[in-house]
């Protein structure tokens, strides 16, 4: 059930949490391409054999530029499902309606700030890194679903950036700061809007049988795997950089070794993180303890 005054103080604390891309991102800043962007709990390339330090450095950089490019993909299709979530509620509590706007806000402006990143990495890393897309198709794809399954995909969304800035991050004093700023500021939002879409997936839950909440919790499983897939096809582009960038073509049995270990890597960054958070598996068990049961069994295969 919803609690009005749960919408007042996330409402409150987003203020307060509030922060302009001119506060992360300003005119003529460079990353230093000197330093990992990511974290190795996050890139996992320090594992891969044949690459020296230079390789596995250029390696941290592209997980980087595909990090940028998921976010910006995820926040196309998050941003109009919060619009029309909130446009069904605009008659009714104030409070709802104000938070689930900022949440959209907060998202659009997510959008702009990831494309600023990306094109001051394009401009420093001098290659250009190309993306699974297109955005519209993707998000089409994910939208056509129950909304109650895609409110549980955003919701494990928004806890996995939540463990991967607590988790990896945050004490990772090797990473480029300018990089970390942006994870920071990134986290610093969507803790309050894991808070929302919590709300949101109960709302949508209330008053399901069992059976509708088991079909909604399959079209979850679909959206996961359609990701995936997404994921193996984006490892497969970010190995054409590597060859391109490093100026060596790997051969065969390494090229495999680089497309399953990073797949996993991947997997784990955008899928597995998310899936075993403590919060967002309290979320699925409160609405289905099959579900989540159901989950404790696929989620080590993202790990």
């Amino acid at each position: 059930m919803y609690r009005d005054n749960s919408y007042n103080v996330v409402l409150n604390a987003s203020y307060r949490a509030a922060w302009r891309i001119e506060d992360v991102i300003g005119d003529g800043d460079v990353l230093d391409f000197t330093r990992p962007l990511m974290p190795e709990a996050l890139a996992r390339v320090n594992t891969l054999k044949g690459l020296t330090a230079c390789e596995r450095l250029i390696l941290n950089h592209i997980r980087a530029h595909e990090y940028l490019g998921m976010f910006g993909l995820v926040e196309e299709f998050v941003l109009p499902f919060v619009l029309d979530h909130a446009r069904q509620q605009l008659s009714g509590d104030d409070w709802r309606v104000r938070a689930l706007l900022q949440f959209a806000g907060e998202e659009a402006k997510h959008i702009q700030l990831f494309k600023r990143f990306h094109d001051v990495f394009e401009t420093g890393f001098g290659i250009e890194c190309p993306m699974i897309g297109p955005v519209e198709a993707v998000a089409a794809e994910i939208l056509r679903h129950d909304p109650l399954a895609v409110a549980l995909a955003i919701l494990q969304i928004e806890w996995m950036t939540q463990s991967h800035y607590v988790d990896s991050v945050r004490d990772d004093g090797d990473l480029d700061p300018l990089f970390k700023s942006l994870l920071k500021h990134h986290w610093m939002e969507e803790a309050q809007h894991a808070r929302l879409d919590t709300l949101m997936v109960e709302a949508l839950a209330e008053g399901r049988n069992d059976d509708e909440i088991a079909r909604a919790f399959a079209g979850y499983l679909e959206i996961g795997a359609f990701l995936d897939k997404g994921l193996a096809a984006q490892t497969a582009l970010n190995l054409g950089v590597f060859e391109r960038v490093a100026g060596r073509t790997l051969g065969s049995a390494d090229r495999t070794a680089f497309l399953a270990q990073q797949h996993q890597a991947t997997r784990w960054t955008f899928l597995g993180s998310g899936m075993t958070h403590p919060r967002f598996r309290a979320t699925l068990a409160k609405v289905s303890p099959a579900a989540d049961a159901a989950l404790a069994a696929v989620a080590p295969a993202f790990c």
